[in-house]
């Protein structure tokens, strides 16, 4: 067994390449959370991920490396009292690594055990979850997520969603699990508990995504918008670009800043003529 402990000087990496020496927790400057975010890797031995985007940045590796909760709570405890410290701001404890963490055995107790350390030493941070949605597909995981995300307003789940179709989902999530499965069980959480909307952008095979594909999101992204208002909320739609190199490049690559502009106001208008007041925001 191999064990990791974070430095008490933080330095916070910016292509998250330090996860795949076995860490379990990692500080990165974010651009979607605007400054540092602690991030948790539940996986520090192997990539394991339900979804095999061609753009994903985490290069597939091995190690004889373990997790521990026993470790988390030390490593976070002390990345988080390092930034401290030196005054940096968290924004965020933010659940990612090198896979999907809702369905790592330990993703539980770790989200109890992040919360407690949370609350205690920086409330003002929010707790983020950074899911494909393939946990969702398991009762016991829909139903944590749900009842966690409703009583506390600090937890933010930022929620995958590359695809209208089927078609793009192929190419950009290559994903086993059928589309409309998934699909059909992110509307009902959706319509039960908050969360934030996130889409990658990019080119695959030198192929922005097709008109059919842009239609088909928007109207996708539409229908989660005006369900959220019955029961959940969509905190924020977040569309960003390619950023980070990838084992796989360059069969995924960066579309221009002008593209992703478009996308988002076609988005916008949309929401403003349903009367929905979530934003919607561009990171490049």
């Amino acid at each position: 067994m191999i064990t990791y402990n974070m430095a008490l000087n933080i330095t916070p990496v910016t292509n998250h390449r330090e996860r795949e020496k076995g860490v379990i927790v990692y500080p990165v400057y974010s651009r979607r959370s605007a400054g540092l975010s602690i991030g948790i890797n539940l996986y520090p031995e192997k990539k394991s991920c339900q979804f095999n985007c061609p753009y994903c940045e985490v290069f597939p590796f091995f190690n004889n490396a373990e997790f521990s909760l026993e470790q988390l709570k030390d490593d976070l405890r002390s990345a988080v009292t390092a930034a401290i410290k030196q005054n940096i701001p968290i924004k965020d404890i933010c659940f990612s690594g090198n896979g999907e963490p809702t369905l790592s055995p330990f993703f539980t107790d770790a989200l109890t055990l992040a919360e407690e350390i949370r609350k205690e030493t920086s409330p003002s941070a929010d707790l983020v979850i950074i899911t494909n949605g393939t946990g969702l597909l398991q009762p016991e995981v829909f139903s944590l997520l749900k009842c966690t995300a409703v009583k506390n307003d600090s937890l933010n789940i930022w929620l995958k969603l590359d695809a209208g179709t089927p078609e793009w989902y192929e190419k950009i999530n290559r994903c086993k699990i059928p589309h409309k499965e998934l699909i059909e069980k992110i509307k009902e959480f959706v319509s039960s508990a908050p969360v934030t909307i996130q889409t990658m952008l990019c080119a695959v095979n030198a192929e922005p995504p097709p008109e059919t594909e842009i239609k088909a999101w928007l109207n996708l992204v539409q229908e989660l918008a005006v369900s959220a208002e019955s029961g959940g909320k969509i905190r924020k739609v977040q569309l960003y670009g390619k950023a980070r190199s990838a084992p796989e490049d360059p069969l995924a690559s960066e579309l221009p800043a002008e593209y992703l502009e478009e996308r988002a106001e076609s988005l916008r208008n949309i929401l403003i003529k349903k009367r929905i007041s979530t934003p919607v925001v561009v990171y490049y």
